[in-house]
Parts: C-alpha cells; sequence; structure tokens
C-alpha cells in the first residue's frame, strides 16, 4: 500500500479495521516519527489554520476529498478525507484526517505525524484548545453536528434588557439570579456547593422567555451553546445528547440553552437526559437555560426535581400596566405622523386585554403597515383600534399564539433563539 492510495485502500477494508490497518501502515512507513492518533473532536486543525495560527497544504500525490456546501452567505468546504501538511511554530507535521460510517454512525479518525513527542502533543493540545475556545459566535447543535453561528452571536448583542418588559420584578430576579451565578464560584467550592445552575422559563409563547435568554447571554458574556434538536441521521438521541453535555463541560463556565424542552425530550431520550444534566458528570460551570411552552408536557423529574431545574420562572400574559408600557415604549419608536397620542394608549390597553406581547408587537407591526398603505397624520390611533378586531378574530381561530421572537421587546426582531423567521401555529 502507496501513501498515494493509503486512504483508498484503507476505506475498502471492513470498518472495523479501518483505524487499525492505518495505523500500522503508517508506523511501519515512518518509525523515525512520532504517531499521535485519534477521534477527539475538538480536533479540528482546519479551523486552527483559518484562524491564522499554522499553515495547511494538501500533501502533493495524494488526493483529498472536499465537500462544498452553502451556508446561506458564503461557500464552505469540509474536507472528510485528505492528508495535509501542516507548517506550526518551525515544525513541520502531517495530518491525516478520515471518515467512514459504521452503522449509522459515522466515525472521523485522525492521526499526526511529527519529529517528536512534544510538538505533535504540543500541536494536538493547541488546536484543541482553541477549537474549543466560543469566541464572537454561538455553537448551535443541529442535525447530530456542531457549527458557530456568528450571526446568532450578533443578533444577540443587540438584545438587552432595557427593552424587556416583565411582570413585577421578575426582569431583576432573573437577571441578579444569573449574574450572582457566575460571580460566585469561589463562593460555591468554599462550601462544597455544586457550581451548576438549572433554570426553567415557563410559560406561554409570546411572552417573553426567547428574549430573556437572548438578553441573559449578552448580559453574561459567557460562552453560548444552543440546542436546536437530538436528532440526526448518523447517531441516535442518546449519542447526541451525550455529545452536547461532553461538548458544554469543555466549554466551561457556559450557558447551554435548550429552547422548546417539551419538544427535544420524549420518552425515548428522556432517561439519557437526566443521566447527563444530573448523573455522575459533574457539569461544574454550566448554567442549563431552558424554556418551555407546555410545561405539562415535561416528566416531573425533570420539571420537579430541584437538583435538575432549580429555578424556575414563570411569563404569563401581560396584564393591563404591561400593555400599556409595551405599547408605549413602541411609541417612542415610531416617526411622528405614526405617534399614537398619550389620552389614546388607555383605550387600547383596554382592548388588548389577553393579547400576548407577541400579538401586540403584530398589532404595531400590520398596523404600520396598513397605515402606510393610506397614509394620514393623526389616523394611526383608527388604523391601531381596527386591527385590534382583526388579531381578536385570528386568535379565536388558532390553536397557539403567534410566535414571533417569543415577545417582550419594542423592536421588530423575528423569530426565536436560533431561527430567522417570524413563524404562525
Amino acid at each position: 500500500m502507496r501513501d498515494e492510495t493509503l486512504i483508498l485502500d484503507s476505506l475498502s477494508r471492513p470498518t472495523s479495521a479501518i483505524a487499525y490497518s492505518v495505523s500500522q501502515q503508517l508506523r511501519q512507513r515512518y518509525p523515525e516519527r512520532v504517531l499521535l492518533e485519534g477521534n477527539e473532536e475538538a480536533f479540528d486543525p482546519r479551523v486552527f489554520a483559518h484562524d491564522g495560527h499554522c499553515t495547511l497544504a494538501v500533501r502533493e500525490g495524494v488526493h483529498t476529498q472536499f465537500n462544498t456546501s452553502w451556508d446561506g452567505s458564503r461557500m464552505c468546504r469540509d474536507s472528510p478525507n485528505g492528508w495535509f501538511v501542516v507548517k506550526w511554530q518551525g515544525h513541520e507535521l502531517d495530518v491525516l484526517l478520515m471518515s467512514w460510517l459504521e452503522g449509522f454512525h459515522e466515525k472521523r479518525f485522525y492521526w499526526l505525524l511529527g519529529p517528536s513527542r512534544d510538538v505533535v502533543e504540543g500541536f494536538f493540545q493547541a488546536v484543541c484548545a482553541w477549537c474549543s475556545e466560543v469566541r464572537g459566535e454561538v455553537l448551535v447543535f443541529a442535525g447530530g453536528c456542531w457549527q458557530k453561528d456568528r450571526e446568532l452571536y450578533e443578533s444577540i448583542q443587540g438584545t438587552t434588557f432595557d427593552n424587556l418588559i416583565l411582570a413585577g420584578e421578575l426582569k431583576q430576579e432573573i437577571q441578579s439570579d444569573v449574574r450572582a451565578f457566575f460571580e460566585a464560584r469561589g463562593v460555591y467550592e468554599k462550601y462544597g456547593v455544586p457550581w451548576k445552575r438549572g433554570v426553567l422559563f415557563i410559560g406561554p409563547p409570546g411572552n417573553g422567555k426567547t428574549h430573556a435568554v437572548k438578553a441573559l447571554v449578552n448580559d453574561v458574556r459567557q460562552p453560548c451553546l444552543y440546542v436546536r434538536s437530538f436528532k440526526s441521521h448518523h447517531a441516535t438521541d442518546h449519542d447526541n445528547i451525550r455529545a452536547v453535555f461532553k461538548r458544554a463541560r469543555k466549554a466551561t463556565p457556559c450557558v447551554l440553552v435548550f429552547e422548546d424542552l417539551d419538544s427535544l425530550i420524549d420518552s425515548g431520550n428522556r432517561s439519557y437526559f437526566l443521566n447527563e444534566l444530573d448523573g455522575f458528570a459533574a457539569n461544574t460551570g454550566i448554567i442549563t437555560l431552558a424554556t418551555t411552552n407546555h410545561p405539562e408536557r415535561l416528566d416531573p423529574a425533570i420539571l420537579e426535581r430541584p437538583s435538575r431545574f432549580d429555578r424556575k420562572y414563570h411569563f404569563e400574559l401581560p396584564d393591563w400596566d404591561e400593555r400599556a408600557a409595551y405599547l408605549r415604549l413602541w411609541n417612542s419608536l415610531l416617526q411622528d405622523e405614526l405617534h399614537l397620542p398619550e389620552t389614546g394608549i388607555p383605550e387600547l390597553v383596554d382592548l388588548t386585554k389577553g393579547f400576548s406581547f407577541a400579538y401586540l408587537k403584530e398589532l404595531m407591526l400590520s398596523s404600520m403597515i396598513r397605515w402606510i398603505n393610506a397614509p394620514a397624520p393623526g389616523t394611526m390611533q383608527s388604523v391601531v383600534a381596527s386591527q385590534v378586531a382583526t388579531l381578536l378574530e385570528q386568535m379565536n381561530t388558532t390553536d397557539e399564539d403567534l410566535v414571533a421572537d417569543d415577545g417582550g421587546d419594542g423592536f421588530p426582531h423575528h423569530g426565536g433563539f436560533g431561527h430567522g423567521r417570524r413563524t404562525y401555529r
């Protein structure tokens, strides 16, 4: 087997023999070089090279496979199988990357060849440390793998508690609770209390849960990992749940977000989730932050056991004062010709009893669109009042509330924590 055909010849073997065969061949061919091998997911020399910490070149004479994809704004390339020459801190190393399927699971392995153990292990540690950090992005888990989402991170930077309206002292309680957790590591350790926290936001859709999650992530300035789904083609829910918590433990201190927890957990994966959440692993430094529109769908073992989600905050429909504050916030952002008269706001507050923040937002947005189609200064009040009836009819004919940013702010954001659109259920 020549180096030029090592990848192809190895992949033609039974899957149980591929890793051993490659290792054996490399050891026989390069006895003078140090060999390091494994399948640690944090080891990604392509990311390390892309960020300028080494150079990466395809080895001449060996075919390297590249998969091309489009992320919506740019072309991306991944190399499931290839041989690369790396130059790092004055040293030259060879990195062989290979992947194959074992059953429904994708296996990814790497082999490093270098001049000495110090160089090889030093490079491995540097790559893993760099790739494990979350910097200027949110790590999003979907389809069985992690992806860095810089656009989601940037959208979070514009979300604060300043434009979030909640009942009573709820906003202050949530903010101070999470801040205090990250500031109190020494106190927890001094008294032997596990430094971890589970926070659950409960309430009907459209009342500020998602906005509060984004504001918290922005406020505490800690790495954020967001789980979109546990489902994938090449791994079980158990494998993916384990991968999620394994990655979070490498990013601590961090915030691990499960939006719509009731849709992520079912009878088939619940025990695996509970084991990772509150099993033998410590989860030190992790705030597990979850939301649910349907607490009745969650198993009591998740909902009621204090050591799992020991902080529960309820997001209810806004009362009169909160609706008034929300409409005034919106009014302060409108152009002069769109302004509502201050004396007219109480009337609109009375008309919108039972509206969620999401429906209040839709009321203002749809009213603005109607006004723009027939603009006339001083008529916005009547436009909004007439639009209330339309939305009331919609509310009475749909099963669930409008979902639009999960509500609670005065700005036209759209979609949930990890989504880029407004949807109706």
